[in-house]
């Protein structure tokens, strides 16, 4: 992209040289005419008349010698100072350390030569610099590495968000835990699920979390001091997790006197275990157990039908004594072995479904705040015992209440619903939690269904039963009517738990960890509201990307042949977070063409089509501003697969050859070898889709702030001001 518009200040130059020039030459025959007498006069005008096509000639060729002095004027001394203005700007809002080429006039060149020992002088400085820092920061470092290797080791998957669950850390075991939760694992590795400034809410339920969090904060209120929360929770792709959440608070946060300021959170931890496997192994032991119980519960009601032929009077007292009591002893020892085998299975239901000690107070509050929330019904707390502690999972209870409540609106028109707790009779270590409400009475083959059936949440189907959740929690469900206070209640036993245990002797291992994916400096952002189009460059979250094709020509059969891209995320370009696939054209590689990508034919059989890539950049690139060098070549070749693939890349797009056109009007090339020698930037692998991609990253960054130098800040002033450019005219 070396074509440059001539400057229009030139001919303007000329223009007016030109008037000049011909104001003296009237001027001058003014006075030449004047001082003539009447033949002398009539002599000239023949004179002129019979040469006019002379005349007219060379005053065009005096035009054009003066356009060209002009210009080799304008060359020598104006231009090459236009353009150490432009570089000599890169130098001052970058990091970029590099001469200057010296052109133009002598003085332009002296200029070039000061400027350049500036920069060396500068370079020096810096290099000073940063020795005395590395000194300054070398206990921190090794801290670092000491950090960074801990993490590196951990066994578990670890990821740490800010508040909009932008991760902002995780460790390589966490990688390698999201790339078995990825739809195209093959194709994108989980690099479209997890990265720095992506959305953990890709993965987990929003609302589950943001439960989670709640219940956290309500402890950290309720003076615990090392608060966390559990739940388990399936995937897109049908893998279980069970996760542990433990909050990140500032240090002032930490220090504050008052309880809701030590309360509040700037992000939480995640630690993730897949426990798919042993979900499965442990529900066919499930299966098992319950063929066995059912068999020896069958097995017990026939010997107890023998016991009753046994009483038959005809038989001997001694013999039938001795039968009957080796059939006691025998039943006896059956049901202590049942009663075992269920209560090891219950406890290895619970320890598969992990739950959590809450105060039960908290957990009566949560109830009748979603009730409300959710079904509209008002609800109000009834004989709640303050003291008790439960063992919990608090996600799938709460949707159990609110279920039955929203039900009992919908279907008895119950206007008014209460909670109860409190200890339950004749069951130790259980506690009764009643949903109670006035109305009409129901029968026990609706109650029945009503706990077989999948519960619903507004338009939310969640795939759990009423039994589902009760037998999670070891506990039963029944429904019973209350006559004398006309009123009905739905009781629900769950486990007790020791109040010497709270939640905050969950101990957690506590690493010193950091890991080599992080950016603590996404604790400072926040979502949104506002357009991508109002907001800042430097918030905004980018994929820069290119792609290598077939040809030239998108409209007439060259199809993509590789796709690489790199992530920017508060002003750092994530090298380590790339997407980078060969695809396969499904036709040939023109043999003119392979020298410059260096992509073989042989290398693209068997690799994925564009229909299966596609979707997993589109995947990887979500929520982001995409750049790309020359861009319009690029987004032409996706936009003519829109339809094939259903994948529509609707996002924003910035094009470093037009904004490099805005910030460098007056240079000769905008090609990116060129943009990259300016800026210092290293071209390595040029011409392969990751390559380009790198390059074309580090150039935007510089860009960013050389942008804002010209009060172009926002994505919409970008676009707007690239939209004006002459290479805006290019399309494909």
């Amino acid at each position: 992209m070396s074509r440059r518009r001539v400057d229009r200040r030139l001919w303007l130059g000329v223009a007016l040289a030109g008037v000049a020039l011909l104001l003296w030459l009237v001027a001058t025959a003014g006075i030449v005419w004047s001082t003539l007498d009447g033949q002398e006069r009539e002599r000239l005008v023949e004179l002129l008349a019979s040469r006019s096509t002379l005349v007219v000639m060379m005053v065009l060729v005096l035009m054009a010698a003066l356009a060209f002095a002009t210009r080799a004027l304008v060359g020598h001394f104006i231009e090459p100072v236009a353009q150490l203005a432009e570089e000599g700007m890169v130098l001052v809002r970058t990091d970029v350390a590099r001469s200057l080429p010296p052109q133009g006039s002598a003085e332009n060149r002296a200029v070039t030569g000061v400027i350049n020992q500036l920069v060396a002088q500068r370079t020096r400085l810096r290099e000073e610099m940063d020795v005395r820092v590395q000194e300054a920061s070398r206990d921190i470092e090794q801290e670092k590495g000491r950090l960074a290797a801990l993490m590196a080791e951990l066994t578990q998957s670890v990821v740490v968000c800010n508040l909009d669950g932008r991760i902002l850390l995780y460790n390589q075991r966490a990688k390698q835990q999201f790339r078995a939760l990825s739809q195209a694992p093959e194709v994108a590795g989980g690099a479209e699920l997890i990265g720095l400034g992506r959305s953990i809410y890709a993965v987990f339920d929003r609302k589950l979390v943001a439960h989670a969090l709640e219940n956290i904060q309500q402890r950290m209120l309720s003076g615990v001091a090392q608060p966390s929360a559990q739940f388990v929770t399936s995937t897109a792709v049908g893998q279980l997790l069970r996760v542990q959440m433990a909050p990140v608070r500032s240090s002032q946060a930490q220090a504050a006197e008052d309880t809701a300021d030590r309360a509040e959170l700037t992000g939480f931890v995640l630690m993730l275990d897949n426990i798919t496997r042993e979900f499965e192994a442990e529900s066919a032991r499930d299966r098992v157990l319950h063929t066995l119980t059912e068999g020896t519960r069958s097995a017990l009601a026939n010997t107890q039908a023998a016991l009753d032929v046994l009483d038959h009077p005809e038989l001997e007292p001694a013999a039938r004594e001795r039968f009957l009591r080796v059939v006691r002893e025998e039943t006896a020892a059956l049901g202590r072995r049942i009663a075992g085998i269920e209560s090891d299975a219950a406890q290895s239901l619970k320890t598969r479904w992990p739950l959590e000690d809450m105060l039960g107070a908290d957990l009566v509050s949560a109830a009748l705040r979603r009730i409300e929330i959710v079904t509209g019904l008002p609800a109000s707390a009834l004989d709640v015992n303050p003291a008790l502690w439960l063992k919990v999972e608090s996600f799938s209870l709460l949707q159990v209440l609110v279920y039955l409540a929203g039900r009992l609106s919908e279907e008895f028109g119950v206007r008014y619903v209460q909670v109860r707790l409190e200890t339950a009779a004749g069951s130790a270590g259980k506690a009764q939690f009643d949903l109670v409400w006035s109305g009409q009475a129901m029968s026990n083959e609706t109650v029945m269904s009503w706990e077989m059936d999948a519960m619903t949440s507004g338009a939310e189907t969640t795939g759990l039963t009423v039994r589902d959740v009760v037998e999670r929690h070891g506990g039963a469900f029944w429904f019973e009517r209350e006559r004398s206070r006309h009123q009905a209640f739905f009781r629900i036993l769950l486990p007790l738990a020791d109040p010497r245990d709270p939640a905050d002797a969950i101990n957690f291992v506590r690493n010193e960890s950091r890991p080599e994916y992080y950016d603590f400096d996404l604790f400072k952002t926040t979502e949104q509201t506002r357009s991508l189009d109002e907001r800042r460059l430097v918030d905004l979250v980018y994929t820069v990307f290119d792609t290598e094709t077939t040809g030239l020509e998108p409209g007439q059969g060259d199809e993509i042949i590789q796709i690489g891209a790199a992530r920017i995320v508060n002003g750092k370009l994530l090298r380590q977070e790339c997407f980078e696939q060969l695809v396969d054209p499904r036709r040939s590689i023109p043999a003119a063409s392979i020298p410059i990508h260096g992509i073989q034919p042989a290398m693209v059989v068997g690799q994925p089509t564009i229909s299966e890539v596609l979707p997993a950049f589109h995947a990887f690139a979500q929520d982001t501003v995409l750049v790309a060098h020359n861009a319009a070549f690029d987004m032409r070749f996706l936009q003519l697969k829109e339809k094939s693939t259903g994948v529509v890349f609707d996002q924003p797009v910035l094009d470093t050859l037009l904004l490099s056109a805005v910030i460098h009007p007056n240079q000769d090339s905008h090609r990116l070898e060129a943009i990259a020698e300016r800026f210092d930037v290293p071209v390595i692998g040029r011409h392969t889709a990751m390559g380009d991609a790198m390059v074309t990253a580090e150039i935007f960054i510089k860009l960013i702030p050389l942008l804002a130098q010209q009060g172009i800040h926002t994505l919409g002033q970008a676009r707007e001001a690239a939209q004006k450019t002459y290479y805006a005219r290019l399309k494909y």
